[in-house]
């Protein structure tokens, strides 16, 4: 039997006003994976509460068993990525780092790695020059957590060992193709060697190896493109936030998302 108050780290994935003044969150969290839990009276201007659970915040939670949904009664801050917060690229990186991570998961179903992973490229995002990279690497890492890795290594179609001719990405079968697969799936879309070369290293690597590398807009671009596709035909469904930050990549002329980037 569960103890009526617990402990737990969580981060917030999202959160809905609820009557007159509670709030309903989505958290994350190692022990127990994405839940919905309700903050009371956090939007009264005398709560201690609302600037502890603002969305991507890492916390400390302190909650109480309730009959449909669980009471948060005490959050400490641990981690508040006040950078991601204050910069449009950033934010929308974040905007996606959590939709992604939220459609991946479900609720009830703990996935400590899945959880680390989040803080982690938070806090990458938060500090890294060049976020959309940490993006990819962070797609590439959750898609495996999740059980829909992409095959990079080994042919999506007939599992034969991949070689530096493999120059075609198939999201219906799941991944890169060898030569004779490739030329016989024709809505397989087409991937360059330096593309290629980049996911199989991101998917291979930590994620912090990501900021090491000096890759042009070009490449990460094309990754960005094979991967996003490969998410709808995971998801059946576009990211919102993968609009917004499109958006904000026109808004920006070109730059901000790819900073840091080798052009």
């Amino acid at each position: 039997m569960r103890e009526r108050l617990y402990r737990t780290e969580a981060v917030i994935l999202r959160r809905t006003d609820f009557g007159e003044a509670d709030r309903l969150l989505t958290i994350y969290t190692p022990q127990h994976g994405k839940q919905r839990v309700v903050a009371k009276g956090v939007r009264k201007t005398s709560s201690k509460l609302a600037g502890h659970l603002e969305l991507f915040t890492h916390t400390a939670l302190m909650l109480a068993v309730g009959r449909n949904l669980d009471v948060v009664t005490q959050s400490h801050v641990v981690q508040s990525f006040s950078t991601l917060r204050q910069e449009a690229r950033r934010l929308f990186c974040g905007y996606y780092a959590i939709e992604l991570l939220d459609r991946l998961s479900e609720e009830d179903d703990p996935n400590r790695p899945m959880f680390e992973l989040l803080t982690q490229t938070l806090a990458t995002l938060d500090a890294s020059r060049s976020p959309d990279l940490a993006l990819r690497s962070y797609e590439l890492h959750l898609l495996g957590l999740a059980g829909y890795r992409p095959q990079l290594f080994h042919c999506a179609s007939c599992h034969e060992a991949l070689n530096e001719d493999s120059a075609h990405f198939s999201s219906a079968a799941g991944g890169a193709l060898c030569p004779r697969c490739g030329r016989a799936d024709r809505a397989a879309q087409a991937m360059g060697l330096s593309c290629f070369k980049l996911m199989r290293y991101l998917q291979s690597q930590p994620l912090e190896a990501a900021d090491r590398l000096m890759i042009s807009a070009t490449t990460c671009g094309e990754a960005e493109l094979l991967l996003r596709a490969y998410l709808r035909r995971v998801l059946e469904r576009e990211l919102k936030s993968a609009v917004f930050l499109d958006a904000v990549r026109d808004q920006l002329g070109g730059q901000g998302v790819y900073d840091g980037l080798r052009r």
